[in-house]
């Protein structure tokens, strides 16, 4: 079974792969545009040849000209160094085919704040169909088919009684993040603290809900 990489080993890895997205340790993304439909097919089907002669497969989603690739190595739970080689010969492809990189899509997270994670993971899991990832701040839970938000488990030293202690994080590229507060704050919500920016803004709605604009 190959080895996982540490987020070291594939921080290094990706040096010279600024296309290609990674998150926490547990998968990473390309996601590329076309010059149009048939090139973008044409961009799968080089990608498929050179995933069959390395018998490893990615995830793979098609919209009209926009193609996103996902890999991970399921067997060992998270990236190898067979997702990153991969991810050398995708981006090969994609200058082959004269395709555009583009930044990832929004990464929407559903956060829930527990002094005990290992405790209330396990109702989570089971009650979603989701399964474990090692991400950048310990244990996710991920849709097995990658479609729907990303559940983590945000440490806290009190129980919150009077607070909402469920909340959602969208992750947009950093330079779309001003404007996304500002959207935000004009379509109704207000702005909790600024204190953490540009890594993240704390919003909330009229009701007092809260969601984190946060950057990747």
């Amino acid at each position: 079974m190959p080895e996982l990489l540490t987020m070291q080993e594939l921080d290094t890895a990706l040096v010279g792969l600024p296309a290609v997205h990674k998150s926490g340790t547990s998968l990473l993304r390309v996601r590329v545009k076309a010059p149009g439909f048939p090139q973008a097919v044409e961009l799968i089907s080089r990608v498929a040849l050179s995933a069959e002669e390395m018998n490893h497969h990615p995830d793979v989603d098609l919209r009209f000209d926009k193609v996103t690739f996902t890999l991970s190595t399921h067997s060992s739970g998270g990236v190898t160094a067979l997702d990153v080689e991969l991810a050398q010969r995708i981006m090969v492809h994609v200058d082959s085919v004269g395709a555009e990189v583009l930044a990832p899509a929004a990464r929407v997270e559903l956060a829930i704040d527990t002094r005990d994670a290992d405790a209330i993971r396990p109702f989570w899991r089971a009650g979603l169909g989701y399964v474990e990832r090692r991400g950048d701040e310990g244990i996710e839970l991920h849709n097995p088919d990658e479609v729907g938000p990303v559940v983590w488990f945000q440490p806290t030293e009190d129980s919150r009684e009077q607070r909402n202690r469920i909340h959602f994080d969208v992750y947009v590229p950093f330079d779309e993040a001003p404007k996304r507060v500002a959207d935000a704050v004009e379509a109704g919500g207000r702005l909790v603290t600024d204190e953490f920016a540009p890594d993240w803004w704390v919003l909330a709605d009229a009701d007092g809900n809260e969601l984190c604009v946060c950057t990747q």
